[in-house]
């Protein structure tokens, strides 16, 4: 059942985060925080919600543990990637585009933008939590199809920090392990767990709100994700081109040659 009461309130801690987050960032004029914040705001919609529902069926509890299992997972991973490095190339070139006085536009063109983005995708997990369905077939798909992603995107993600903190493969492309069958394992895990939610959400009665899993996987696949990644990766790794052509670009299949 969808109750929109709590769904708009929910918004309210996200822009808290947003604006902490803004502030954060102002220390090292660097918005990179902001993607350590991005799976933070799925937690906080989530813990949000939850603490609004009168009560917590099973379906509320199931999502509860995925998301916090998925964000504290991706934030602390995303933290210490990016712990002391410049900002990241994708915020230089906002940046750049919006001086002079970015660092005040900031606040709404990339923390306020990322919280009420996170908010509207957050719909599946809002309607599962105050669900009273019993669980069902979809909600046991979900949670497999969830398990894939994040192992996909846990060992993608853990396999790519090895291959970075060897000194002697700077420059190079990593082509083995998960990275062996596709460009961008960790993307493919996101999208199969944003799938997952979806599913439960389906197994809540909610089957419309499977149009936000798939805007996420879109933009994974062409907006803010892979594209947005290779568009500019070849001139910085020669290999890379060679790679693309033996190497399926999302969806994981085997090596070509």
């Amino acid at each position: 059942m969808f109750i929109a009461s709590s769904y708009f309130l929910s918004l309210i801690p996200l822009l808290g985060l947003a604006l902490f987050g803004w502030l954060m960032s102002l220390k090292n004029n660097n918005v990179t925080i902001v993607d350590s914040l991005w799976a933070q705001f799925f937690l906080l919609a989530t813990i949000s919600n939850f603490l609004l529902t009168t009560v917590q069926h099973e379906r509320a509890i199931l999502i509860f543990i995925l998301v916090s299992a998925w964000s504290i997972r991706l934030s602390i991973y995303l933290h210490f990637r990016n712990h002391k490095k410049p900002e990241d190339l994708r915020y230089q070139a906002i940046r750049a585009r919006n001086e002079p006085n970015f660092r005040m536009k900031s606040l709404y063109l990339v923390f306020i933008f990322q919280a009420v983005l996170a908010w509207i995708i957050s719909l599946p997990l809002h309607v599962s939590i105050n669900s009273t369905n019993n669980l069902n077939l979809f909600d046991h798909i979900g949670v497999g199809l969830w398990i894939i992603g994040m192992l996909f995107q846990t060992i993608g993600d853990a396999q790519l920090a090895k291959f970075k903190s060897d000194p002697a493969n700077k420059g190079s492309v990593l082509s083995t392990g998960l990275w062996r069958y596709t460009r961008h394992p960790n993307y493919f895990g996101e999208s199969c767990i944003w799938l997952g939610y979806g599913l439960i959400a389906v197994g809540a009665g909610a089957w419309w709100t499977m149009l936000t899993p798939i805007f996420m996987t879109y933009l994974l696949v062409k907006v803010t994700g892979a594209k947005l990644l290779e568009s500019d990766i070849a001139n910085r790794r020669p290999d890379y081109k060679k790679y693309v052509l033996s190497t399926a670009s999302f969806f994981p299949w085997f090596p070509k040659g």
